[in-house]
């Protein structure tokens, strides 16, 4: 039986280790801008939620708690403007990155199906069609696409990596083609709320949406904007018929997120004041280097939202890479999110304001 790893590219985080080495070899540390990981503190009402619900010996369901669910269905009506969203169309996943990965063989996609995903992208949106054995299509416009066999379209705003926002036309545009085609829409909205100089809409907002979920599935996470990282705590949002299919599916595989967890995504939904003052810590941080590295020669394409600076010096990325490397910094080269990103760099400001001053001093020194 050949390994199933066979289907996939190389991991790309792999080939960034002998860049580490020597930004970790800088007399003042390394200053890692390249994954992106939170550094701050989880907020204290989330890590007593969790620590409340630590006498958890039973299983968790696969559905959620009602107070999650409540939770979630709160949170898209008043976040998203959405309208009478239910129970049945809201869905807890463990992390967003799992369900990205295992989508398409959920959905029960396999050879002869197409999976289309912006041609800057997310890698795993890739790997997921490649895992399910369907055929990978990377798209510079949607309605672009040969809808023949396509299953699965993935939007992505705000974008990673370029923090590109697609507007409101855009959006409509793309939900209404994919419906005339009977595509399924997935909009992999992540980074909704850090946007920076525009204002990110859901794909659920009834403006897109024209009121109703159908062939439409949002997907958020609790990483960036709770600092739950480490919590593995996002869910979905939107067509119902596709969320029963897939609840069944995850009831059978035993795809739970744990019942502290959950509590403590009840927790982050309830309150907006944490992400406030992190919005404000990343709009500082984000300040400073986009600053200095247009100081230092950058060009800042997109980058509107989301948590990274999609930045170029008309250069190979692995050359810039290996100059910043030598300044003790380690960022992501564009290659990584497909071949039109081999001349950009990827720079995450998620590290801490230490951190973040110590780049912008190399920067300008």
């Amino acid at each position: 039986m050949p390994p199933v790893s066979a289907r996939l590219p190389v991991f790309p985080w792999d080939r960034l280790e002998p860049y580490k080495a020597t930004a970790a070899a800088h007399p003042d540390g390394i200053v890692d801008l390249s994954v992106g990981t939170p550094v701050d503190p989880v907020p204290e009402l989330i890590r007593a939620a969790l620590a409340d619900a630590s006498d958890s010996p039973g299983y968790p369901t696969v559905w959620g708690t009602a107070a999650l669910r409540d939770a979630l269905t709160g949170w898209v009506e008043r976040r998203l403007g959405a309208a009478g969203v239910t129970h049945t169309q809201v869905l807890p996943v463990v992390g967003s990155k799992e369900l990205v990965a295992s989508l398409p063989t959920q959905l029960g996609l396999g050879p002869g199906d197409r999976v289309a995903f912006p041609r800057l992208a997310y890698p795993t949106y890739e790997v997921g069609a490649r895992l399910a054995g369907a055929e990978p299509v990377p798209y510079d416009e949607p309605t672009e696409l040969d809808p023949a066999g396509l299953k699965l379209l993935w939007l992505n705003s705000p974008s990673n990596p370029t923090g590109r926002v697609l507007s409101a036309d855009e959006l409509r545009t793309a939900v209404a083609w994919a419906r005339a085609h009977g595509v399924l829409v997935v909009s992999d909205e992540c980074y909704l709320e850090l946007g920076w100089e525009a204002d990110p809409v859901s794909v659920l907002h009834p403006e897109i949406s024209g009121g109703s979920f159908e062939g439409l599935v949002a997907v958020h996470s609790l990483s960036k904007r709770s600092n739950l990282a480490g919590y593995r705590a996002a869910f979905l949002a939107g067509d119902e018929a596709v969320l029963g299919e897939l609840l069944k599916i995850r009831k059978h595989g035993g795809m739970m997120v744990p019942a502290p967890v959950q509590a403590a995504t009840v927790a982050a939904l309830g309150d907006d004041k944490h992400v406030t003052e992190q919005r404000e810590r990343y709009e500082r941080r984000r300040a400073a280097l986009r600053s200095a590295l247009a100081g230092h020669g950058f060009r800042i394409e997109h980058s509107e939202a989301s948590l990274y600076l999609w930045a170029t010096r008309d250069e190979p990325c692995w050359d810039t890479v290996g100059a910043l490397a030598e300044l003790g910094i380690l960022v992501a080269p564009g290659e990584f999110y497909g071949a039109a990103g081999e001349r950009h760099v990827r720079v995450a400001f998620t590290a801490t304001d230490e951190r973040v001053e110590a780049a912008v001093r190399r920067l300008a020194g």
